[in-house]
C-alpha cells in the first residue's frame, strides 16, 4: 500500500468519526433535553452544520467541500469556546448563589466540577481538530498549501 493510499484511508477516517462524534453530541444534546433557553439551540445547529460539511468532504472531496470543512469547523471551534464560557458563568452564578460566603478559590474550583459539565461543550473542538487534520494538505487543494 502507497502512502497517499494510507493518507487516504486516513482522511476517511478522521473526516467518518468527526461525523460519528458530532452524531454523538446530538444525540446526547437531544437526550439531555438541552433546549431550555435559545442559545442553547446552538450546538444543535452546529453540530448539523458539522456534519454536513464532513459529510461532503468524505463524499465528494473537492475544492470547495474541503474549505467548507475548514469554515464550519472554524465555526465549531468558536461554539466550543462559547459553550465552555457559558457553562463555567452558569456554574460560578450557582456557586456564589448557594455559597456566598465562599472564597474566590473554592468558587472557582466548585465552578469546574458544577451542574454545567464544564469539557461538555469541548467535544465540539475536538470533532473540528479531527476534520481540520483530515484536510491538512488535501489533495483537492492542489498548489495551495
Amino acid at each position: 500500500m502507497s502512502p497517499a493510499d494510507v493518507l487516504s484511508r486516513l482522511r476517511r477516517f478522521l473526516l467518518a468519526f468527526t461525523v460519528l462524534l458530532l452524531g454523538g453530541a446530538l444525540l446526547e444534546l437531544w437526550l439531555i433535553e438541552h433546549t431550555e433557553d435559545p442559545v442553547q439551540f446552538v450546538p444543535f445547529v452546529l453540530c448539523g452544520l458539522g456534519m454536513l460539511a464532513a459529510l461532503a468532504a468524505l463524499l465528494r472531496p473537492g475544492r470547495a467541500t474541503v474549505w467548507a470543512v475548514r469554515v464550519c469547523m472554524a465555526l465549531l471551534v468558536l461554539g466550543s469556546l462559547l459553550g465552555i464560557y457559558l457553562h463555567v458563568n452558569g456554574n460560578l452564578a450557582l456557586m456564589r448563589e448557594i455559597s456566598p460566603n465562599a472564597t474566590t478559590g473554592a468558587t472557582l474550583f466548585g465552578a469546574l466540577g458544577g451542574a454545567n459539565p464544564l469539557l461538555a461543550p469541548g467535544v465540539l473542538a475536538v470533532a473540528a481538530m479531527l476534520a481540520l487534520a483530515a484536510t491538512y494538505h488535501h489533495p483537492a487543494l492542489g498548489d495551495e498549501e
